[in-house]
């Protein structure tokens, strides 16, 4: 039977390749919280990934004919592994269509493990599609990365080695959501077991066809979605990964890039482990429920399910994380353009660590400061703004401001006075190879460009900040030309930081 988890997860062939992950104290994370936190490392898999459990337990039940033909997959990384070392393993072939935008460290390693590699797409949903016609047209055997009950049935393994690990009480598990095939998993055995265990998921904010989902009543397929945690990069969820989620799964949570680069940092103090985006999400998720409840001295797990990211890629992590945590606040503070106002201004800052000073003269009587300061939290900054206002200081606290945090802190002083009629906005476009001379192209026009900021550092998206000079009788072919563009773009015109560094 379909609906009989328990018995498909007590006899789910995973041990042949893949390890009972161990389950450790995060004591740095604990003594935060007020909460204890365990961390379900399935980072430490074959792979670094829990995504080995049900690529094997499918594909070992295949028939012989079936592997004899071969496989086929779509990932934007995990499962594409799992399925080429299971296929090692077996011995039969293995086809794996991944999105551009995949790490390189996932494709090398697919590749390492013997396996054809077709790079198509930006998303999952992509790499899906190309894959089904690929089914069809050699007769392989579509392996499935989440919406399959023997798939399902190997990620509830680790369900089974959570209870068997941990016998006290337990408040909740916190599940990084993609597809679903994880916390289906998941929570098909616990529920089953310990029902009073609440099974939390979590998603980023941009990829978040689950929690859409369960709020619709019917399984939501989104336009686009965030390609930072590109493991959870998921359009639509799956048929029988709803079908679970409905039954079994009591809250969904959702977390921003910040939030998820303070939890890679995090595990990385406790462990020197250093986790993916989505391997980050649950531990995210923890932190947002317990700030969010309140709660205190109960027993919390939460999934580690991978490790898979290019070095490159932690550049961006670093600079986020501190903000992430509330632990570096951003500020635009206006002085007096005087002899001693710097000294001044620092004494302030008290013996604060300064993590940023960005000043280029502007102005005979006012000096406009980009200043970056560490901060124990939130209240702290809030403090600390109060406390420079009350001097008599116009104080602005950017921490949250994006164009500020991507661009405005690397082009401080780069006024322009005869750019006249100027324009101000920012482009998001999927960070792939070619992505930047393409949106270049697409940019020739007849209006000046007066503006152009672009920082490739291992994101997921690029992003440009570009100005443009266009005058007034000209805006509404601008909004036309806009919405033929085809990229996401946010007007920054009105942004607080632009009149004070950069118009």
């Amino acid at each position: 039977m379909k609906d009989d988890y328990l018995e498909r997860i007590l006899c789910a062939r995973v041990y042949d390749i893949a390890t009972e992950s161990p389950l450790e104290l995060a004591p740095a994370l604990t003594a935060r919280l007020n909460n204890t936190l365990l961390l379900k490392r399935e980072d430490m898999q074959p792979i670094f990934s829990f995504k080995i459990r049900g690529a094997y337990n499918k594909m070992v039940r295949l028939h012989p004919a079936q592997l004899k033909r071969g496989v086929i997959a779509a990932s934007a990384g995990n499962h594409a592994q799992g399925v080429a070392l299971a296929a090692q393993k077996i011995g039969c072939g293995a086809t794996i269509v991944m999105p551009v935008t995949t790490p390189r460290i996932k494709v090398a390693a697919v590749k390492a493990a013997g396996a054809r590699v077709e790079l198509y797409g930006d998303s999952y949903s992509d790499a899906h599609q190309r894959a089904t016609q690929l089914t069809r047209r050699k007769r392989l055997t579509f392996i499935h990365p989440y919406d399959d009950p023997d798939v399902i049935a190997g990620q509830g393994t680790i369900g089974m080695e959570l209870l068997r690990q941990w016998s006290a009480p337990l408040h909740a598990i916190f599940v990084a959501v993609g597809g679903g095939g994880l916390i289906g998993g998941i929570a098909a055995y616990v529920k089953r077991l310990r029902p009073e265990v609440r099974i939390i998921g979590v998603e980023p904010v941009d990829s978040d066809a689950m929690t859409r989902s369960l709020a619709a009543g019917r399984r939501i397929n989104l336009p686009h979605v965030g390609l930072f945690a590109e493991g959870v990069a998921v359009k639509q969820v799956g048929r029988e990964t709803f079908r679970l989620a409905r039954k079994l799964v009591d809250e969904m949570i959702l977390v921003d890039t910040d939030s998820i680069c303070a939890a890679i940092k995090d595990v990385f103090e406790d462990t020197r482990a250093v986790l993916e985006p989505a391997g980050a999400l649950a531990i995210a998720g923890a932190k947002n429920y317990v700030e969010r409840t309140g709660i205190r001295d109960r027993n919390l797990i939460a999934v580690a399910c991978g490790a898979n990211i290019n070095f490159d890629r932690l550049r961006f992590v670093a600079e986020r994380a501190e903000l992430g945590e509330h632990r570096e606040a951003i500020l635009a503070v206006t002085i007096p353009e005087m002899p001693g106002s710097f000294r001044r201004f620092c004494s302030m800052l008290g013996s604060r660590n300064v993590t940023e000073f960005n000043y280029r003269y502007a102005d005979p009587e006012k000096a406009h400061v980009f200043v970056g300061v560490q901060v124990r939290d939130q209240k702290e900054t809030l403090k600390l703004v109060s406390r420079l206002r009350r001097k008599g200081l116009t104080t602005l606290d950017i921490s949250n401001n994006e164009m500020a945090k991507l661009h405005v802190r690397h082009l401080v002083g780069g006024r322009a006075p005869q750019a006249s009629n100027e324009l101000l906005y920012r482009f998001e476009f999927p960070e792939r190879p070619g992505a930047l001379m393409r949106f270049l192209e697409s940019m020739t026009h007849n209006w000046n460009i007066s503006l152009f900021h672009y920082r490739n550092h291992g994101a997921d998206y690029g992003r440009v900040l570009v100005g443009m000079q266009v005058p007034p009788g000209e805006r509404s072919d601008f909004r036309h030309f806009l919405s033929e563009l085809g990229y996401s773009y946010v007007d920054e015109t009105d942004n607080a930081t632009y009149s004070l560094f950069l118009a």
